[in-house]
């Protein structure tokens, strides 16, 4: 694997730009060896720190091409008062966590589905601390729409939402967890030789998905464009298509290993991540750029960038309802996926608005459906916050799937 992404990192760092199918193919490669390799490495660090650690870990390494795609499109942004009217930098974000959850969700559970022919997806508890995190942040950037830019004052709000996740995330104890393959092989060895591989591991996967993902959206775009298709489209969903796609594999790995519940944990993480600390950095890109400072002023929002966001915010309170009895069922993947890929299709600007419509009545009616269940995810969150173990864990699913389907 490490061989396998090792001509995406050359061909980078050595300024080298294969053709855009080549170009594709070969970086494209690089993202899927480097996501294997960040999923041993962080299965493995499970020995060390808390899964819900480990798996924060792996959603900030997976989603670095996000952050560099949306901040190079930023930093354009401030520099070029054309290129921030194109609104690019938001398409991309819109885009990326939009496909996070229309696509990722639904892949991982329906790969669950496949392997074990449970048709009801639970995560374990301590998601309920993602999903406290990611209700707030969603509450909050769902506002965002009602005013023309996204200013430090955001940056403030949701990088330290991001922060205090992360520092309660550290805070979950230890679980044992059982290794297979690769991972089994270097859980292995001895603490000293077994932690500096897993460090070599997560570093090496770090770079070969951040130098290659980059190229490989500009391949997919370039490839775009020889068919026509229009730049917004391409930067809105061909790019992040490969910036999310470690991430993604990621959580797929682990699923196909009956680890389906990790695997969800990881863009659960992974959406945490993106819609409090991306979002947020955002604005900063942009005013350094520009070379200007103020807390009533950032990067700016036509009518279009406001309906993208408002249409990303009802798309995640739908999310956010779906697991908010931590649990998944076949029906509710489907309508996380079908809704998403009829956007696809529909160009009108008043279709977003009846989209976003659409995604916040289906969160209130199963917030509704599943009123009981609300306050005891409450409560496990705020158990963990105060660094108390959850008492039992009586509708989880093993975390293994015991006899999987050849």
């Amino acid at each position: 694997m490490a061989a396998a992404s090792l001509p995406g990192i050359a061909f980078r760092f050595s300024g080298y730009h294969p053709p855009a199918v080549a170009g594709a193919a070969i970086f494209g490669v690089a993202i899927l060896a480097a996501a294997f390799l960040l999923s041993w490495g962080a299965e493995t660090a499970e020995m060390d720190i808390s899964q819900g650690l480990a798996l924060a870990i792996i959603a900030i390494i997976a989603v670095l091409p996000e952050y560099a795609v949306d901040f190079v499109l930023a930093w354009k942004a401030g520099a070029d008062p054309a290129e921030a009217e194109r609104g690019l930098a938001v398409a991309n974000m819109t885009g990326g966590n939009r496909l996070l959850i229309g696509v990722g969700w639904p892949l991982v559970f329906f790969l669950f589905v496949y392997r074990t022919r449970i048709k009801e997806l639970v995560v374990d508890r301590q998601r309920s601390l993602e999903l406290t995190f990611l209700a707030v942040a969603t509450a909050y950037v769902i506002f965002i729409p009602l005013r023309s830019h996204v200013s430090v004052i955001d940056t403030i709000v949701l990088v330290s939402l991001f922060a205090m996740y992360m520092f309660f995330t550290s805070r979950v104890e230890t679980e044992e967890v059982e290794l297979v393959g690769p991972a089994r092989a270097i859980g292995a060895l001895q603490n000293g030789p077994r932690r500096a591989v897993v460090v070599v591991l997560l570093i090496y996967s770090a770079v070969a998905i951040f130098a290659s993902a980059e190229p490989f959206a500009e391949s997919l775009v370039h490839v775009g464009e020889q068919f026509g298709v229009s730049e917004f489209f391409l930067v809105q969903w061909l790019a992040p298509l490969a910036s999310e796609s470690p991430e993604v594999l990621v959580a797929c790995l682990l699923a196909w290993r009956g680890r389906a519940a990790a695997g969800m944990g990881v863009l659960i993480s992974s959406k945490v991540n993106q819609w409090t600390l991306l979002i947020g950095t955002l604005p900063i890109a942009f005013l350094v750029s520009a070379g200007e400072f103020g807390w009533t002023i950032g990067l700016p929002l036509d009518t279009r960038q406001r309906d993208e966001i408002f249409l990303t915010a009802a798309q995640s309170a739908f999310a956010i309802a779906v697991f908010a009895n931590l649990k998944m069922s076949r029906v509710e993947a489907a309508a996380l996926f079908l809704l998403f890929a009829t956007q696809l299709f529909i160009t009108n600007e008043h279709a977003r608005v009846l989209y976003g419509m659409a995604y916040a009545a289906l969160c209130l009616v199963l917030l509704a459906w599943n009123w009981r269940d609300l306050p005891r995810t409450a409560r496990d969150a705020f158990a963990i916050m105060r660094g108390r173990e959850l008492p039992g864990a009586e509708h989880e699913h093993p975390a293994r799937d015991p006899d999987p389907v050849p």
